[in-house]
């Protein structure tokens, strides 16, 4: 081949965005599938940090991010009955001088629209379901739902926790339910008016045995948005997410501190979700597909960095591709693999254990982490494991 190498990524949501934007920015023909019919403002939060703004600097879109999130000055960490502070993370400022980028908060569904528009409309595919991969010698042959066909040289399987490039690598395995759900719910910050509370910007309410985490989702600080974190032992719907309410949310957060209850006559709807989780995947890739994000490592959301663990996959993967040679994509996948694996696998750990920030802690090792300017390590080669 003296081209580089078609590209097919398979999901369009944040991680498979940003690789397919990386990709299209570095000269790789790179289509973009994604089975939803379009996209639309789905209601919920995410923050962005300053780990992964750097990647958002390199597609072009900081700028517009910085824009329209919210920018709080500290997390914060609170006792969910008494108040009581129990950490004060700096951000703000310290942030972007100490880990070189913002630390945003921003509405999810403005951050997909920003990251999309930044690939080629042209290589966007809406309503494709993928149904089969078929490997050949040199190349890929996909097939979808609505019975069309695709080929491409290379595959990335962005496509979430039920990923069909998984299930081709390793098997059918459904994901372990974790035994937590989470709520979420967007509130207008102009009910919040009528209570004498502090409403802050970035805090999380914690207990024995779940929390909250609330915070804003527009720079003009209109939206106000939380997510839980609640033990249920069974999840029998069948179903991504069901409607909850706030009697439920009421008797779940029974006790907890008034500025939450305020929280919770102010919600007109929530939804409930089940937080799935895998262990750590052997494989990554083989031959001509690879895994990123949610396909290979889905995290619970305590660290709010599952996004930015599936973000800096696509960054690291695009690098490694780069740097090897597209064409010699095996030995670039295993680069990419051997660069990415502890990090992810430790937040995945974090994430689960749900510690972070909870007591007052260095966050640099997440914040301070660019992908960019991360040494690469080499994978050992055969002769070096063996000699292991």
């Amino acid at each position: 081949m003296t081209q580089k190498p078609t590209i097919a990524v398979i999901g369009a949501g944040l991680g498979g965005a940003a690789a397919g934007a990386l990709l299209q920015q570095a000269g790789y023909d790179t289509k973009v599938y994604e089975q939803a019919p379009g996209f639309t403002r789905l209601g919920a939060g995410i923050h962005m940090g300053p780990n992964v703004m750097k990647v958002m600097r390199r597609i072009g879109i900081e700028d517009s991010l910085n824009a329209m999130g919210s920018h709080p000055d500290e997390w914060f960490s609170r006792d969910g009955r008494t108040g009581d502070y129990q950490s004060r993370i700096p951000l703000g400022e310290f942030a972007h001088a100490q880990y070189g980028a913002s630390y945003i908060t921003v509405h999810r569904g403005d951050l997909h629209e920003l990251m999309v528009s930044a690939l080629d409309p042209r290589q966007l595919h809406f309503n494709k379901h993928l149904v089969d991969v078929d490997e050949r010698d040199d190349k890929v042959v996909m097939t979808f739902a609505d019975g069309t066909t695709e080929e491409a040289d290379i595959v990335i399987g962005a496509d979430g926790v039920n990923s069909r490039i998984r299930e081709k690598l390793l098997g059918t395995e459904a994901p372990t339910y974790s035994g937590w759900v989470a709520h979420r719910a967007i509130i207008s910050a102009e009910k919040l008016k009528a209570y004498d509370l502090d409403f802050e910007a970035c805090v999380k309410w914690w207990s024995e045995d779940r929390h909250m985490m609330v915070y804003f989702v527009t720079g003009d600080e209109k939206e106000y948005y939380y997510v839980t974190g609640v033990p249920e032992p069974e999840w029998n719907h069948g179903t991504s997410f069901v409607e909850s309410s706030r009697d439920e949310m009421r008797a779940a957060f029974d006790g907890y501190h008034p500025t939450v209850q305020a929280l919770i006559d102010c919600t007109e709807t929530v939804t409930k979700w089940p937080l799935l989780e895998r262990n750590p995947l052997p494989l990554w890739h083989e031959n001509r597909l690879v895994l990123l994000g949610d396909a290979c490592h889905p995290m619970k959301p305590h660290m709010a960095q599952g996004a930015a663990m599936a973000i800096e996959d696509a960054a690291m993967l695009v690098r490694c591709l780069e740097e090897v040679g597209a064409h010699q994509y095996q030995e670039a996948f295993e680069l990419y693999r051997h660069n990415r694996f502890e990090r992810a696998s430790r937040v995945q750990q974090v994430s689960h254990d749900n510690t972070w920030l909870r007591e007052d802690e260095d966050p640099a090792w997440v914040f301070g982490y660019d992908v960019y300017e991360v040494p690469l390590k080499q994978p050992a080669t055969s002769t070096e494991e063996h000699v292991a």
